[in-house]
C-alpha cells in the first residue's frame, strides 16, 4: 500500500466535520509573496516554504528554477494526485500507485504580443495512471469525486476574479 488510508480518511473526516460545524473556519486568504532578485529570477515565499522560479537562459533568465508554467502545471498535477488519494481513502478504494501527467498546449507568440494570440494555454490535458485491485467503476468514482472537489481543477475550469492593486513607491533622484 502506498499510503496510510486510515490516517488520510481520519484527517479528511475530521477536517470536513470542522468546516461543516464552523463554516467561517473554511474561509481563507492565502498570501504568497514574490520578489525579483536577479534579472528574471523570482524568490517565492508562503509560510515556511520558499521556492525559486525563473526562465531559461535562452528566454533571458538565469535558469535558477522552474518556470511559472512548470509550477502551474505541477500545482494541477499534484492537486489531482493528492485528491485521488484522499478520495480513495474516503471511499475505501485501494490505490497502489497514482501518476498524473499534465500536458499544456501554448502558442508562445502570445507571450511576445504577436498576432492577437492569447498568452495562455489553448488546451490542457491530464493523463491519469492508477494501479489498483479495485473495479474500474470504483476507480472512476474516486476520480470523478476527486476532480469535482479539486481546487486546481476548479481554478483551471472556472474563470477567476483577478484584480490588480498597485503600490508605487517614489524614489528621489
Amino acid at each position: 500500500m502506498m499510503t496510510d488510508n486510515a490516517a488520510i480518511r481520519s484527517a479528511f473526516e475530521r477536517n470536513a466535520q470542522i468546516v461543516m460545524a464552523r463554516p467561517a473556519v473554511a474561509q481563507k486568504t492565502y498570501v504568497t509573496r514574490v520578489h525579483i532578485r536577479d534579472g528574471l529570477t523570482c524568490d517565492i515565499e508562503e509560510g515556511p516554504w520558499t521556492l525559486t522560479a525563473d526562465l531559461s537562459t535562452t528566454a533571458g533568465g538565469n535558469a535558477a528554477g522552474p518556470t511559472p508554467g512548470t509550477l502551474a502545471r505541477a500545482a494541477l498535477g499534484s492537486c489531482l494526485a493528492m485528491s485521488y488519494v484522499m478520495w480513495a481513502a474516503q471511499l475505501n478504494v485501494p490505490l497502489h500507485q497514482v501518476a498524473v501527467e499534465v500536458q499544456a498546449d501554448i502558442d508562445l507568440r502570445g507571450m511576445y504580443g504577436m498576432d492577437d494570440i492569447p498568452a495562455g494555454y489553448s488546451a490542457v490535458r491530464y493523463i491519469v495512471s492508477v494501479r489498483s485491485p479495485a473495479a474500474p467503476e470504483a476507480i472512476r468514482r474516486v476520480l470523478d469525486m476527486a476532480e469535482a472537489h479539486s481546487p486546481y481543477v476548479d481554478v483551471f475550469r472556472r474563470p477567476q476574479v483577478l484584480q490588480r492593486h498597485l503600490h508605487i513607491i517614489a524614489e528621489q533622484e
